[in-house]
């Protein structure tokens, strides 16, 4: 059964004040996007949100995010960069990511259209279509054939902790993401990041409490909970997956930015909707937008 958004459209309004989108798939891409990365920051801010991060599956954003600094863009709403290691920047390669993060990568992605996970589901339903015919991936994994992680991996690990960066698990398989963040741990880094668990990743909801006792933050992509063409979940399982994280380690990212879907500014008002309608607190809801996101990505606290 579907729950009725029959939410004050001033609370919304009121959360929004602060949210934070680290999930958010604007422009250029080769891949169909209805805005470009100003045009979303600017949208976030007009809306009263903190920042917007920056992800394509493709090259690292950073470097869009200090033209739009230097530009006098970044103003209102903070801009956030980061690196999604697929094959186009050289796989799992530590020397992508140092640049990447010394030009306002804040976020480093494992494998996503490269994961050799993500290839393995793309056989059996269609994922992240690009604008047209492109090279066939190369499969990526984190793990050799014994399931020890790689020595790239580590290499790239002992970077973001330098940098004190988060770690995402991007498209890996949950039977990767343990060795992985394990690893983490043991080098020194702090912020940890499962970003849609139960989609391509393929983490249980006792996998979840298990990875956020570890000290992982859980992000549900919102996309996926609104009404949209990318929907899969409903807002039963959406409330099983709070509940198996807590409210206090999950929070939300647009993941939006395509074509012929919500604006990702809409996204979040409606999820915003959504999880006031099934019970959850103003207090709740703030966490989950806003400063979930914040701790983990280290901004601050907001003085806005």
């Amino acid at each position: 059964m579907s729950t009725a958004l029959n939410t004050d459209p001033g609370l919304v309004e009121q959360l929004m004040q602060g949210a934070i989108d680290l999930h958010c798939h604007s422009g250029p891409s080769v891949m169909a996007r209805a805005l470009n990365h100003e045009e979303a920051l600017a949208q976030a801010a007009e809306a009263g949100m903190r920042a917007v991060l920056f992800k394509d599956h493709y090259y690292p954003t950073g470097p869009f995010v200090e033209v739009l600094k230097e530009a006098g863009k970044a103003t209102r709403a903070e801009p956030i960069g980061s690196i999604v290691l697929n094959n186009s920047v050289g796989g799992i390669n530590p020397f992508a990511v140092e640049p990447a993060l010394k030009t306002g990568a804040k976020v480093v992605w494992m494998p996503t259209v490269s994961a050799a996970n993500h290839i393995r589901e793309g056989h059996r339903k269609s994922l992240l279509p690009t604008k047209g015919k492109m090279l066939k991936q190369v499969a990526i994994s984190a793990v050799d054939a014994h399931g020890d992680l790689l020595d790239e991996v580590k290499h790239v690990l002992d970077l973001i902790a330098e940098h004190d960066a988060v770690l995402s698990c991007g498209h890996l398989h949950i039977s990767e993401v343990w060795p992985l963040f394990d690893e983490a741990k043991k080098r020194g880094v702090n912020r940890l990041l499962v970003n849609h668990p139960s989609y391509t990743v393929g983490a249980s909801l006792s996998d979840v409490k298990e990875l956020v006792s570890m000290g992982a933050w859980i992000e549900h992509s919102i996309c996926m909970f609104i009404p949209n063409r990318m929907k899969v979940y409903d807002e039963n399982f959406l409330k099983a997956l709070i509940e198996a994280a807590g409210v206090d380690r999950t929070f939300f990212g647009s993941d939006l930015g395509q074509t012929n879907a919500p604006l990702p500014v809409e996204g979040f008002r409606q999820i915003i909707g959504l999880c006031l309608s099934l019970g959850y607190s103003e207090e709740d809801v703030r966490k989950m937008v806003s400063t979930n996101a914040a701790q983990l990505a280290g901004l601050g606290a907001n003085d806005a």
